[in-house]
């Protein structure tokens, strides 16, 4: 039921993305944009569908919040991947959009698509009251910048050069911000829509967000480039912090399997209404790219 809904998920943000594209004129930027668009998971979208759906708020009502993020992701990895930040030729499989293009290019494309995110989320019109999608629109504006998503890159930038290696505490404050802002605007998009208690999906989403982030640190050292479709083993040869490099592989797992329990007893008050997001958990810690 999980791998159906993801699937889904991914159907409904493919469409989405063609669609709001297709409303510009053709161009490199545009060409560009689909291109930093394509493939992914699509998970930070199934969050906020899910979420939605246990709150019985209509699919069509969730799928712009979806898009947006979706929008949001694929422009930091647009912007993470430049020679400036982690200087990575190869994305999902593909190249990187500075590699394909140019870096003058791959600036652009993230802010269009930084930018198209809040234009979608705050378009008039849509089926949601308008304080909600107001909320949303705030929260999704914390969760990407300097509060958040961009803090942790700094967070990540300023350790390459730091005197001291980071602590666990700090990398799981960093990944908090780089990683963990964005699962948890997903993951609370029904309560906000439905005006409901968004605390314990707040905790799920934290949970998940680390637990999400170690699995990734994991793939860096054990994962397969070609499954991954991105360059591995870069954090050690960067010699970075990571949970890996200072929990151990066996240590990291552990933490990454109680972190996935957490956030599926987070889970209980929803019944079996919540089954995908349980597997949602079980799938972060087990995928392959």
């Amino acid at each position: 039921m999980f791998d159906e809904a993801l699937a889904e998920t991914r159907r409904l943000i493919d469409r989405a993305v063609a669609e709001r594209l297709d409303r510009f004129p053709p161009s490199t930027l545009v060409e560009a944009m689909r291109h930093a668009t394509s493939g992914g998971k699509r998970l930070r979208a199934f969050l906020v569908l899910e979420s939605a759906r246990i709150h019985d708020v209509p699919s069509e009502a969730a799928l712009p919040a979806a898009l947006a993020v979706e929008l949001i992701h694929a422009y930091s990895l647009v912007h993470d991947d430049l020679p400036c930040m982690d200087d990575d030729d190869l994305r999902r499989g593909q190249p990187t959009v500075h590699v394909k293009w140019d870096e003058a290019t791959a600036v652009l494309v993230g802010d269009a698509l930084q930018s198209l995110a809040f234009e979608v989320l705050a378009e008039p019109g849509l089926p949601a009251p308008a304080e909600r999608r107001l909320a949303l629109v705030h929260g999704l504006g914390k969760a990407a910048g300097a509060s958040g998503m961009v803090l942790g890159q700094a967070l990540d930038i300023a350790a390459e050069t730091a005197t001291e290696p980071l602590s666990l505490d700090d990398i799981r404050t960093l990944q908090a911000g780089k990683t963990g802002a964005l699962i948890a605007w997903s993951a609370t998009v029904g309560p906000v829509l439905s005006d409901s208690d968004a605390a314990p999906l707040a905790r799920y989403a934290e949970a998940l967000g680390l637990a999400f982030q170690i699995a990734d640190d994991i793939l860096d050292v054990t994962g397969d480039d070609r499954k991954a479709g991105k360059r591995l083993r870069k954090d050690a040869a960067a010699r970075k912090a990571t949970f890996v490099s200072i929990l151990g592989l066996e240590g990291a797992r552990k933490m990454a399997e109680d972190l996935a329990d957490q956030a599926i007893a987070a889970l209980s008050v929803y019944g079996t209404s919540a089954e995908n997001l349980r597997e949602a958990a079980r799938f972060a810690i087990s995928r392959e790219m």
